[in-house]
């Protein structure tokens, strides 16, 4: 009888603590969404692969965002999310390192208006990224 009841009490503390495992780890997977941006000319935009920063100088330019392995940049303007695409990781670390931020962007990354270095426009958008 006590071999049964131990039985017993072994299985329902195993129940408990897999119960316990697969709330926690629900729980977690709450938190493990990614950022996402909305991109002015083209959509959402997960920021799950991409190295973010803010820039907090008084600069037009506030978050520069870089997929390094697609060669990928998502730049906030003001409140305004764009993207750049083919842009090389030299370039990207010169817009971090810039004293004026908003000169180099205006002078190395953005375009003319129909086109540009890294104009989305005209040069592909990853496929990980396309809509």
């Amino acid at each position: 009888m006590e071999k049964i009841l131990l039985y017993q009490t072994e299985q329902s503390t195993e129940i408990i603590l897999k119960f316990i495992v697969a709330l926690a780890l629900a729980f977690m997977c709450q938190f493990a969404t990614a950022e996402t941006v909305p991109v002015k000319y083209h959509g959402v935009v997960s920021l799950d692969a991409f190295a973010c920063a803010d820039v907090s100088d008084s600069s037009d330019v506030t978050r520069i965002c870089y997929d390094k392995a697609e060669r990928y940049m998502v730049i906030r303007l003001k409140t305004t999310y764009y993207h750049y695409c083919e842009i090389d990781a030299a370039t990207v670390q010169g817009l971090r390192g810039a004293s004026s931020k908003r000169t180099f962007f205006e002078s190395r990354i953005r375009g003319s208006g129909s086109d540009g270095p890294f104009d989305c426009r005209t040069h592909p958008i990853p496929k990980k990224y396309r809509k």
